[in-house]
């Protein structure tokens, strides 16, 4: 046994010892492309047995049975998309931006000129129509008429401005704008929108041409070199920036005084570039494809349509003669609305007279049929930012952005060769001082007793508003739908229904001040009031009330504009009485909308309407009552006239025979006379 053992143990270490450490096998093999072909036939039957088979008893009793199953599956997918993932459409796209429980808006960032040494507040905000983050804000004096004539000479030394704030600077305004006196409205002009139009208090219509200066605006970065420069030191050891003076842009124009407003200017609008009109008010066709008109109304009673191409051609003679008068203009003021300083008039004025007196009622909004319409922008295309050294490199900057401005060269108007537009709707709604709605038309018409033209009367007149209308403005969803905000209600309008407005909210706990539609919820709109809160409406939700309301400021909201960044971002700039502007994102349910909203709340103003109808013929059927009822009651009234000595000697022998019936019955009931005597009464008496 230990011999046996012993071999063992050396079997085991044996094998040990002649077993490799590790072993390393590979094999590769070479591959070539082979040309290879397959073809093959479908089994097909002969003509005898497709004959024999179609005349088969088995395939016309199975094509019987199949047909059914056949035509219903074919109906169920007509009416079923059967592709659809149901899952996904349990619920509404998901939202990147906030909570969907989050219906608040959410402060995002605030501008305030921290350099201006008079208190002011802002009168308008209109966003950038091409450059991100870019907004521009018009500022006046917060001084009342008596003030401003106190402190006229005070005011003079301080420039009345427009600044463009950007979401990279929060502290410095990226241009300031300069005009002759404080802006109360001013608006981009769709075509181009370097070309920017304000009014004035003064009445006078101002214009500017920044197009020199836009690279400025569409060269801005977010963390530049201001921006720097203020988280490294203080404001005050800050150095002077070379281009600070370029910050100040000077106006192109401006109207003159005595043939324009003579009050101060509330509303400014841009006619479409698919029309214009002449001095009766008719529309033509506008043939250069850009806007050329604009349209103002004012605390003066008028409203005013302008032409900004020269009215007349321009002569050899008459180039040279005024040249001759007119006066060097500064190097960085462009030429493009050189013909219209100091002697633009207005191409046509309306006045809204009431009719019964001598008064005229006093515009402050207007709204145009064309004004929900998408107008066409011009992108810009981005200079390279060169600070203007010298005289000579502004000279040519700006020489050269007048060439690319269409603008530069701008035709006279000539009606005469344009082509009518016969079925154009030239009403529009307008809003006044008093709290009056007015659906009028700017076309004239020729007086029969004194030949004069003389605008037409208004088409309907409503006093809804117990205040001064303050936002006039059409629906960008339905174009015959119209938000009036005034004192201390709102009122939604259609245009074909002049029987009144369709829907009108009760008084409010304050004033409204200002108000506007949401971009992309049709029953959506956001209304501003004197005490700082934002009443935000979801017509699909209240119908008699804001669905919530929320603080803003601690004053005066004095305008409303909601932005679109992106379809999933949205963002709403609200002005306030003390000149500060905050930017807020919208949530994501007021900026998404619901299924089929669109249609719901197309059938509620479709309700509306009917409910508007049904209460005019109530109306009608009920006068036509009251007539019925007064003539029944003139009926019943009837003279009482004399009776005849006949007619009384009648109605005596009557009630002496029914006397003589009664006595008999009583006497015969006491047993005195007996029923069967002959003769009657009378004759016993």
């Amino acid at each position: 046994m230990k011999c046996l053992s012993l071999q063992v143990l050396y079997i085991e270490c044996s094998s040990l010892v002649f077993i490799p450490s590790f072993i390393q096998i590979s094999a590769q093999m070479r591959t070539y492309p082979k040309n290879a072909t397959t073809q093959y036939y479908p089994r097909e039957f002969s003509e005898e047995e497709k004959e024999t088979l179609k005349q088969s008893k088995p395939l016309v009793d199975f094509l019987n049975n199949a047909s059914i199953s056949v035509e219903i599956a074919l109906q169920q997918n007509e009416i079923t998309n059967t592709f659809i993932d149901d899952w996904k459409h349990l619920a509404e796209e998901e939202g990147t931006f906030g909570d969907k429980t989050d219906t608040h808006l959410k402060e995002y960032q605030s501008f305030t000129d921290l350099h201006s040494p008079m208190e002011k507040m802002i009168t308008c905000v209109s966003w950038h129509p091409t450059i991100y983050g870019l907004i521009a804000v018009s500022v006046a004096v917060r001084l009342s008429f008596e003030d401003r004539v106190h402190f006229s000479g005070k005011l003079l030394l301080q420039p009345s401005l427009i600044l463009f704030w950007s979401f990279s600077d929060p502290i410095h305004p990226q241009l300031m704008l300069e005009s002759p006196d404080d802006i109360f409205c001013f608006k981009f002009c769709p075509s181009d929108p370097n070309i920017i139009a304000g009014g004035c208090i003064n009445g006078q219509i101002v214009m500017w041409d920044i197009t020199a200066h836009a690279d400025r605006i569409v060269n801005v970065k977010a963390g530049g070199s201001r921006s720097k420069k203020a988280t490294l030191k203080p404001m005050f050891l800050l150095e002077p920036e070379s281009n600070k003076e370029a910050m100040y842009i000077r106006h192109c124009a401006v109207s003159s005084i005595e043939n324009g407003h003579k009050k101060v200017i509330t509303d400014i609008h841009w006619l479409s570039d698919t029309f214009e009109i002449n001095r009766m008010g008719s529309v033509f066709e506008n043939r250069s494809g850009i806007c050329c008109q604009l349209v103002t109304c004012s605390a003066d009673c008028t409203i005013c349509f302008w032409d900004i191409r020269p009215q007349k051609p321009l002569t050899p003679q008459t180039i040279e003669k005024k040249k001759e008068e007119s006066i060097e203009i500064p190097f960085d003021v462009p030429s493009t609305f050189l013909h219209l300083d100091l002697s633009w008039k207005p191409l046509t004025k309306v006045r809204l007279s009431k009719g019964e007196t001598s008064l005229d009622h006093c515009p402050t909004k207007i709204s145009l049929k064309e004004d929900h319409l998408l107008c066409k922008t011009q992108v810009c295309t981005p200079s390279t930012n060169t600070p203007l050294k010298d005289k000579v490199l502004a000279q040519s900057k700006t020489a050269k952005a007048e060439e690319m401005n269409p603008y530069h060269n701008l035709d006279s108007g000539m009606p005469n060769l344009l082509k009518p537009i016969d079925d154009f709707c030239t009403k529009f709604f307008v809003g006044t001082e008093e709290g009056e709605v007015i659906y009028t038309d700017w076309k004239m018409e020729k007086d029969p007793e004194t030949g004069r033209f003389m605008p037409k009367k208004p088409v309907s007149l409503h006093t809804i508003h117990d205040g001064i209308v303050h936002t006039i403005q059409r629906s960008p969803f339905y174009d015959d739908i119209i938000l009036t905000v005034g004192g201390w209600n709102v009122a939604i309008w259609k245009e074909s229904v002049m029987t009144g407005p369709l829907l009108q909210s009760c008084c409010a706990p304050k004033r409204y001040t200002s108000g506007h539609w949401s971009l992309t919820r049709p029953g959506v709109f956001y209304i501003g009031r004197e005490d700082g809160y934002i009443d935000i409406w979801d017509l699909l939700e209240k119908t008699h009330e804001p669905a919530q309301s929320q603080n803003i400021c601690i004053t005066m909201i004095t305008c409303i504009k909601p932005w679109i960044f992106s379809p999933k971002q949205q963002f709403i700039a609200i002005a306030d009485y003390y000149g500060t502007l905050h930017i807020l994102e919208i949530p994501w349910t007021l900026t998404r909308p619901s299924t089929n909203e669109m249609t719901s709340i197309n059938h509620y103003f479709e309700r509306e309407v009917k409910h508007l109808e049904y209460v005019e013929q109530r109306k009608k059927i009920r006068e036509q009552e009251k007539k019925e009822m007064e003539q029944e009651m003139a009926k019943k009234k009837v003279k009482i006239y004399q009776k005849s000595k006949e007619q009384m000697e009648a109605e005596l022998k009557m009630d002496y025979e029914s006397y003589l019936e009664l006595e008999k019955t009583v006497l015969i009931n006491l047993g005195l006379i007996k029923v069967t005597e002959k003769g009657s009464y009378s004759d016993v008496v």
